[in-house]
């Protein structure tokens, strides 16, 4: 059995953020990851033209900034390779194919006893550590909501996880349920590439552009949030004009409050609005049913589609494999405790990345990770 002092279960920003911080610390740690690779997520799972939605002063992990030259609003590419350089920077070696089974306090011995499996020989690995930290990220299985009927779909079903260029969809008819961010730029992907696009939106949500969001950060270090919130709508409503005359309405909150209390980002406009307003993406409510080829909406509307892109979002595995009595996560998967004290359960367990708050919300968890476990060991 293999002792450590911290182990992290997860080597995507978060892990890496976290073992970073460990280090910065002096703190020895182990980082051990189920695919063969670091941010896999981004890497195989994100789509081609996918930017940070953030401006990048808002998105570099601990103690290294992006290099000079970096774009505001960093592509796919560049964030893959700013994610090496800072595994390279803190020598951070995740050891890959290590797909953690189970993991429980143990009173007597004070440690976590974890059991994982190497998964390209199938061999058991057995693991004590003093600390252990969830870092698996809240986007590991894609969700796809049950429908009426949707098993006799005869065309194409893809999660947005397995979705990379709308360019195999030229000509087709495409419904992409989900108006999240990867569900509007999706969309907006689609009828660029000549598809005739439709999306599904279910519930209010912000649409602003990623100017206004960087405003509206900047400003709200300054004045209440409410204030910023009215402001950047103001403009927005400008920018976009009505949309609700087309199925799109805002929430009641403003984008910032809102993203604060439920962890719901706003929409960042890649054009997709502009495009719903000249009608080449329509806009349907929610799926009441589908036969064949025939999908039905509420409303009594109803049309043909050749294929279906579901970017509905992703669940957490923690509940998988984590058996921690006093509950840090519930039972989806999430922190049971509210920000800004999500991060840290009982016995030396800590989570990374599930606040979801960004790029900007792993580093502060990090941060308050590593000075928890500095302070309890010095």
């Amino acid at each position: 059995m293999e002792e450590v002092v911290a182990l992290i279960v997860g080597a995507g920003p978060a892990g890496l953020a976290v073992a970073a911080c460990l280090s910065h610390g002096s703190v020895p740690y182990l980082i051990v990851e189920r695919k063969d690779c670091s941010a896999s997520l981004w890497r195989r799972r994100a789509y081609d033209r996918v930017k940070l939605h953030l401006a990048k002063e808002f998105c570099a992990l601990p103690h290294m900034p992006y290099p000079d030259g970096t774009p505001t609003y960093v592509p796919k590419k560049e964030f893959v390779e700013y994610l090496d350089a800072y595994a390279e920077r803190f020598a951070i070696k995740p050891r890959y194919c290590i797909s953690v089974e189970s993991a429980a306090y143990d009173e007597g011995a004070r440690r976590w006893i974890v059991a994982a499996r190497e998964m390209t020989s199938g061999t058991e690995v057995q693991l004590t550590a003093r600390f252990l930290v969830v870092a698996t990220g809240e986007n590991a299985v894609g969700i796809v909501p049950e429908i009426p009927r949707i098993e006799s779909f005869s065309g194409v079903i893809v999660h947005s996880s397995t979705y990379r260029a709308g360019d195999v969809y030229t000509g087709k008819r495409v419904l992409v349920v989900g108006c999240g961010n990867s569900g509007m730029e999706i969309a907006y992907d689609l009828a660029n590439h000549g598809a005739d696009t439709s999306i599904v939106v279910r519930s209010p949500v912000h649409i602003m552009t990623k100017g206004l969001i960087r405003f509206g950060m900047t400003l709200v270090q300054h004045v209440p949030v409410r204030i910023a919130d009215f402001l950047i709508v103001t403009i927005a409503n400008f920018t976009f004009g009505d949309l609700s005359r087309l199925g799109i309405v805002r929430p009641k909150t403003g984008p910032l409050l809102h993203k604060a209390k439920t962890g719901r980002s706003s929409v960042i406009d890649v054009g997709t609005a502009g495009l719903i307003n000249k009608g080449l993406i329509k806009v349907f409510g929610e799926i009441s049913n589908i036969i064949g080829n025939k999908v039905e909406f509420e409303g009594e509307k109803e049309r043909y589609f050749d294929a279906i892109v579901f970017a509905t979002g992703y669940k957490t595995s923690v509940n998988l494999w984590l058996k921690d009595e006093n509950c840090m996560m519930n039972s989806d998967g999430l922190p049971s405790k509210g920000y800004p004290n999500h991060w840290k359960g009982e016995n030396g367990l800590y989570c990374a990345g599930f606040a979801r708050r960004g790029l900007a919300g792993i580093s502060m968890d990090a941060k308050n990770i590593a000075d928890g476990i500095v302070s309890t060991i010095y």
